[in-house]
């Protein structure tokens, strides 16, 4: 693959901690949606997989889910919605 059909993002923490992705310049053209940019598009991924995550611990976990946990999904879903206008189960068709 020629260095033209990478991209690289650089994602950095508010304590300046960074790190890099390189991503096919192809695939984030066919997942971005109008203008959106590479950043974006990574990010819009980055927080479908944050929410499928941790839906995932708590929805479908075996036992008791502690409260924590319970807090850390509620405000990774509002996060969810906040940046994309409507819920993870709207979006996903997941719902229960």
């Amino acid at each position: 693959m020629a260095d033209s059909d990478i991209v690289t993002v650089t994602i950095e923490s508010e304590d300046g901690v960074t790190d890099d992705l390189e991503v096919p310049t192809a695939l984030l053209d066919m997942l971005a949606e109008g203008d959106e940019t590479a950043p974006e598009v990574i990010g819009d991924i980055a927080m479908f997989g944050f929410a499928q995550r941790i839906h995932g611990a708590v929805a479908h976990s075996e036992g008791e889910v502690d409260d924590e946990l319970e807090a850390v999904e509620e405000l990774t879903l509002d996060l969810f919605e906040e940046r994309f206008g409507r819920t993870f189960a709207e979006l996903t068709g997941h719902d229960h």
